[in-house]
Order: structure tokens, then C-alpha cells, then sequence
């Protein structure tokens, strides 16, 4: 909002022009995070309903105000009570009752379909929502769980079994590109089927309202290849790499004489904490903080010093009395953590 202080600014966001309204809500259509354009089974189904949808109340509504324009400007001397009496029962009752009929019929033939589970030996995630990220594990070709946070990766053209889960408030697990959303609710475990069909970046959200950072609780979806997934879930499930560069490691002595390792875990580094994200190859990822700024060196020592800043109401504690260049080496090794 750096431009809020110019009149014109101002202008111009109070005064939107009829074409920046269409290419605002044309723009809507589109991007990583839209029903409206499907990267997967589930949301090609959905959209399609939501297209019926939209063409059968815009009929009912052509309708409506069609009958109230009748009613306005027809001449009472010519009033036809018998085929005024058809029009409104007709076009009031009759036609909206069978439209809702059948979207209501093609609603509910497409739901076993969304709600079935995925095929016995899929691709299974475990997924948790906490205040306000997401803990994420895969299972590696012996079994074992490989723990990260805030990004999934999935195979394209081949079905998940997400399993889903809460550890304090309801959460709501939604990747509007490609599929439906599912209630995470904490004691209980939910699941959704998913079927990527376009490789590409997406963008995942929680649904329902969790608190003060619920807008800030996203995640990055990134769908690949079959082979380029099996290399990435090689290279999480091994341990951390050791810091290269001098700065990096004498940022994991600061890891360690500050405590992070308490709630953090570094495979491979001693650390093995588990109240926050698993950090063992954080620098792979896109973003910091569930997805809500892009990871950088610079945004993890603002997110370090200061995480309310970033994440109103961020439940990890502010280092902000810890010295520059500690701050500065801590996210060297941070960032070499690939």
C-alpha cells in the first residue's frame, strides 16, 4: 500500500471504471488458487456444478425480473388475469422448482465420486493442522515417516489419500485447484481423495476460521512428474547435509545455544524437537511461515527477531534481543539446509 498517499491512488480504488471490475472478476477465474480453473479431478467436477449452477440461477433470475418488468409496464385495461395467473405460477414456481430439481439431482451424482476414497495402494499424506501451519509426512519406501511442513508434493495423474487431522482448533484443508475441502477437527481423522491432473505451482488454504493468523495459514502444493517426485522424497527423507560456509556453521552452534532445537528438528544435526516445523531441508522450500512470504535469508531473520510482525499472533516466542550477526549466521545455516 505504498501508493495510498497519492490523491490519484485513491481515486482510482474508490472510482473503479466497469472494465476494471470485469478484469478484476475475470481475473478471479484464474491463478493457483481457483476453483475456476481445475488442475485435478475433483475441481473439473466442481466446476462444472459451479457453472450449471451459475447458467440455471441466471435463467431463474432472467425469469424473475422478466415477470417483474411484465407486471411494471403492462397496461391494467389489457390484464389477462388467466394468462397472467400461467406466467407467474409458470415462470414464479414451476420453471425455478424444476431447474433446482436438476441441479440438485446433478449435484448429488457427482458427490459419491468426490467423496470416495482413494485406491488401495495410493499415495497416502498425513496431514495437521496447528496454529497456523501444517505439519506434512510422507511415508518413505521402507515405511518410515518423512516429516515436513507446509508444502506437499504430489505425482500427477496418479490419486492421494490425504489424512487429516487437527492439534487444536478446526482447521479446513483446501486446494481449490484441485479439489474439495475437508474439515480438520481436532480427536477425529478425516480423508480426501485427490487426482492432480497438470503438473504445476498451486496454492493450498485453510477454509475455515482458526483464529488471528487463519489468513495467513497456507501452504504450496507442487505437482511434478512421477520421477522428479521420487527424487524429491529421496532427498527429504535423508538427513540434513552439514553446513559448508563458516557463517553457516557457526549459525548451528547459534541454533543450539538458543534453543531452537527444543522445538525444531535438523535430522542429522542433533536436533529433534517437535513443537514446530520440521526444518531439515527448509531451504527446498518456496516460502516461510505457511506460505506467507517468500523464503529468503532477509524474511528469516525478520521472522526470527520478530514472527508477530510477519504472523499476528505467531505462537513462536521473538528472539528480537538476539545480536546481528548471530542473526545474520542462524539464517545463513538456515539457508543451507537443503
Amino acid at each position: 500500500m505504498a501508493n495510498c498517499d497519492r490523491p490519484d491512488r485513491i481515486t482510482t480504488l474508490r472510482r473503479p471504471t466497469a472494465c476494471g471490475a470485469v478484469a478484476a472478476a475475470l481475473a478471479g477465474c484464474g491463478g493457483p488458487q481457483s476453483t475456476l480453473a481445475p488442475a485435478g479431478e475433483g475441481a473439473e467436477q466442481i466446476a462444472v456444478l459451479f457453472w450449471a449452477m451459475a447458467i440455471g440461477a441466471l435463467v431463474i433470475w432472467a425469469i424473475v425480473i422478466g415477470l417483474a418488468f411484465y407486471a411494471v409496464w403492462i397496461d391494467p385495461s389489457e390484464h389477462d388475469e388467466r394468462r397472467a395467473r400461467i406466467w407467474i405460477i409458470g415462470g414464479g414456481a414451476v420453471v425455478p422448482t424444476l431447474l433446482l430439481t436438476i441441479l440438485l439431482t446433478f449435484g448429488l451424482a457427482i458427490l459419491p465420486a468426490l467423496v470416495r476414497p482413494a485406491p488401495e495402494g495410493s499415495l497416502s499424506v498425513e496431514v495437521t493442522g496447528l496454529r497456523w501451519w501444517w505439519r506434512v509426512a510422507y511415508r518413505d519406501a521402507q515405511g518410515q515417516p518423512v516429516p515436513l511442513a507446509n508444502e506437499i508434493r504430489l505425482p500427477v495423474d496418479e490419486p492421494v489419500q490425504f489424512e487429516l487431522g487437527s492439534a487444536d482448533a478446526i482447521h479446513s484443508f483446501w486446494i481449490p485447484s484441485l479439489g474439495g475441502k475437508v474439515d480438520m477437527i481436532p480427536g477425529r481423522r478425516t480423508r480426501l481423495a485427490l487426482r492432480p491432473t497438470k503438473v504445476g505451482r498451486y496454492r493450498g488454504a485453510c477454509a475455515e476460521y482458526c483464529g488471528d493468523s487463519h489468513a495467513y495459514m497456507a501452504f504450496d502444493v507442487v505437482v511434478t512428474t512421477r520421477e522428479e517426485f521420487d527424487a524429491w522424497l529421496a532427498g527429504q527423507a535423508a538427513p540434513a547435509a552439514e553446513p559448508a560456509s563458516a557463517a553457516a556453521r557457526r549459525g548451528a552452534g547459534v541454533f543450539q545455544s538458543y534453543g531452537c532445537a527444543a522445538c525444531h528438528a535438523v535430522r542429522g544435526h542433533g536436533a529433534d524437537g517437535v513443537l514446530g516445523p520440521d526444518l531439515t531441508h527448509l531451504a527446498s522450500r518456496e516460502s516461510l511461515a505457511a506460505a506467507t512470504v517468500p523464503l529468503s535469508a532477509e524474511h528469516l531473520m525478520d521472522w526470527i527477531a520478530r514472527p508477530e510482525s510477519l504472523k499476528p499472533g505467531a505462537l513462536m516466542p521473538p528472539f528480537a534481543s538476539i545480536g546481528e550477526e548471530d542473526l545474520s549466521d542462524l539464517a545463513a545455516y538456515l539457508m543451507s539446509l537443503e
